[in-house]
């Protein structure tokens, strides 16, 4: 029997003229130590091995009293990008994550100590209103952090840097996190479930 080589990622790549794609992303992330995850969610796979879809399955489920926490951001100052590493047969993405804090008090700067020298995931939500997952349970995730007191009128803020390898570039989340502010969302799956667009 012969070995079936194609993948169900393997298909067309439509675009419609006139389509807005609105870049950026939106003021608040999440982030979470991966000592604290319980169970990830998962990529469905073929029969090699190889991710089926760009999308997870099921939920974050932390250990008992964990939480997601929150960094605000300045969108205007903050990426989200993906690029190629290495060599076929072993390429895979490198995801990188800048997010800027405004703020150079105390608390950004014990954030700072605890970044640095922790594993974490981020999740942080694209201006369609999709999660994006920085973070998985495969390879680490190296945190750097950057903070600039300003100058003149240069303005400070703290810079926390992100890069992690990945299979796929950011892959969307549609699960729940559980965060110090209760249950949250994306707005795409919230939107969802307000009653009149298809919602219980």
């Amino acid at each position: 029997m012969a070995r079936e080589c194609t993948t169900a990622l393997q298909k067309s790549l439509a675009w419609c003229d006139g389509m807005p794609q609105h870049p950026g992303i939106r003021r608040r992330a999440y982030f979470c130590n991966k000592n604290l995850i319980a169970k990830w969610p998962t990529l469905t796979r073929d029969s090699m091995g190889r991710p089926t879809s760009g999308k997870y399955t099921g939920d974050f489920e932390l250990v008992e009293g964990a939480k997601f926490q929150y960094i605000d951001i300045n969108p205007d100052k903050s990426q989200l990008t993906s690029e190629p590493q290495g060599e076929s047969p072993s390429q895979t993405q490198l995801n990188k994550l800048v997010l800027m804090h405004n703020g150079v008090d105390e608390e950004a700067t014990g954030a700072a100590g605890f970044l640095n020298n922790s594993d974490n995931v981020y999740i942080v939500e694209d201006m369609a209103g999709n999660f994006r997952v920085v973070g998985n349970d495969k390879w680490p995730t190296k945190t750097t952090v950057n903070q600039d007191n300003g100058q003149g009128t240069s303005p400070a803020g703290t810079t926390i840097n992100v890069e992690v390898t990945d299979e796929l570039a950011a892959p969307f989340y549609e699960g729940v996190l559980e965060t110090d502010d209760g249950d949250v969302y994306s707005s795409v799956i919230a939107a969802s479930q307000t009653p009149g667009n298809g919602g219980n």
